[in-house]
């Protein structure tokens, strides 16, 4: 077998065994699964198309465990409390087995709800499909979809997880700015910094 046909053949091997990357949402793409049912930390069934906003949705994979999570919360919690009240409705999401990491079951997230005081759901994926679904891959990682359901920004949070004082660019919020105000976003796709999402 020659090297060309030896990369081509990784290449499509590789394609087959990450599905996730295979089925990701693209710019200008729809909400996938948005009737999927979620559990909220409450105890209350959810679903993405349950806090669509009229203005856009923002929806959030993350956990508790990932310390790039952990230094992300104040600032996804900042922004979504802030941003629900413009009209962006607001979601994160748990996909990770919470079998394999018991810190991301739901009662450790009814602590971080409550303790942080979210303003909006925080909800299990409970097969990990809605993130498969998405393609998302890490923890955090935003997709923010505009007014019409379609996918205006997909990445991190900012440029700075350690220092949120040393923050050069603010990505989602700058993309949040854009789609409340209805207006294209500048820069709609970054690259998600943080923990492997831990599969069911």
């Amino acid at each position: 077998m020659s090297k060309k046909t030896a990369l081509l053949v990784s290449l499509a091997l590789s394609a087959l065994l990450s599905p996730a990357l295979a089925w990701a949402v693209a710019t200008g793409d729809p909400i996938p699964m948005k009737d999927a049912k979620l559990t909220n930390y409450d105890g209350h069934e959810t679903t993405i198309a349950d806090v669509h906003g009229s203005k856009g949705t923002l929806v959030v994979f993350t956990c508790n465990h990932c310390p790039y999570a952990k230094a992300w919360e104040d600032r996804i919690v900042a922004l979504g409390n802030e941003y629900s009240k413009k009209g962006i409705g607001v979601i994160a999401i748990n996909s990770n087995d919470s079998s394999a990491i018991p810190e991301d079951g739901i009662d450790q997230m009814k602590q971080h709800a409550t303790g942080k005081s979210y303003g909006f759901a925080y909800a299990v994926d409970s097969t990990s499909g809605v993130a498969k679904a998405f393609g998302a891959t890490k923890t955090p990682e935003v997709f923010l979809f505009d007014a019409s359901g379609k996918l205006a920004y997909h990445g991190a949070i900012d440029d700075n997880s350690a220092d949120a004082g040393a923050v050069k660019s603010h990505y989602l919020k700058d993309a949040l700015d854009s789609v409340a105000g209805g207006k294209p976003v500048a820069v709609a796709e970054t690259k998600a910094l943080g923990c492997g999402i831990k599969f069911r």
